[in-house]
């Protein structure tokens, strides 16, 4: 149901004033066709529910459809998609403990709407992180086919493609005590036959992901030459190897002498998880 019937506009204003200041403060929010998400990550302890907003940002009613799905994150930071019949069992569980409503939207253009989320794990379970993915599908409108515009008949068969766009979002549930550490090794700048490549590796050792901003910073300086924002390691994996490509100025910017930080969210605190030197 509807948040008010009074302040979904105004919502709709906060958010996209939100977006608008995301150069300053990195918001979680993410958009996709004419759909507008926040936040982009949610963690539940399983005592409390929480929420994610749907916004239509488009000129026309939209209808989405939302669903859960598994994936899994490859060393090289890619979500896989997992079929159920393949889940493991803190996978499997996940899914089971999930309960979120409504699952089908209709959005009027500049209207939100909620989709509120619980999780219930067992008591049974060990203690650690369960994941899902909740993605968010439009569904597009069903349109008739326009006559030739010359008024005459034309052979064959007619196909029009419709994109669909979908944004999609992972839900994390810890439940118990969660432990976790992380560090960060091998940095370098590559070059390509596309360009340069900034590559760090995160290793993550524990029951829980980690998830924050890397930063790199020229030694003795409080201004950092390269920001990342949002980049997560999942608890299948004991390292993931990233790369950002860069441009070529940046890239000279970087080279000497640095310190690579890895923070938690600017919305989290901002808190140090793991940090190096190096010379690039």
């Amino acid at each position: 149901m509807p948040l008010s019937r009074t302040s979904p506009r105004r919502l709709v204003s906060a958010v996209l004033a939100t977006a608008a200041a995301a150069l300053a403060v990195p918001a979680p929010l993410s958009a996709q066709g004419d759909l507008l998400i926040a936040p982009t990550r949610l963690v539940l302890d399983g005592r409390r529910g929480g929420e994610v907003i749907l916004s239509n940002i488009g000129s026309e009613e939209a209808t989405y459809r939302v669903e859960l799905e598994l994936r899994r994150m490859t060393p090289q930071g890619e979500l896989v998609p997992v079929d159920e019949a393949e889940a493991n069992v803190t996978e499997k569980a996940a899914l089971e403990m999930i309960r979120y409503a409504p699952r089908r939207v209709v959005l009027p253009p500049g209207e939100p709407q909620a989709i509120r989320i619980t999780a219930r794990p067992g008591a049974e379970l060990p203690d650690g992180e369960y994941r899902v993915h909740m993605a968010f599908a439009a569904i597009p409108k069903v349109r008739a086919i326009e006559p030739p515009q010359n008024g005459e008949a034309e052979d064959g068969v007619a196909i029009r493609l419709v994109p669909i766009f979908g944004i999609t979002m992972p839900i994390i549930v810890r439940k118990g005590e969660i432990e976790v550490t992380a560090a960060l090794a091998n940095p370098r700048i590559e070059q390509t036959a596309d360009g340069a490549n900034f590559e760090v590796d995160i290793a993550r050792s524990g029951t829980g992901s980690v998830y924050g901003d890397l930063l790199v910073y020229h030694q003795g300086s409080n201004d950092p030459v390269f920001v990342l924002r949002g980049i997560g390691v999942y608890p299948e994996l004991e390292a993931r190897h990233s790369s950002f490509d860069i441009p070529g100025d940046q890239a000279a910017a970087m080279r000497g002498p640095v310190r690579i930080e890895f923070r938690q969210s600017l919305e989290n605190g901002g808190g140090l998880i793991a940090a190096m030197d190096a010379v690039l």
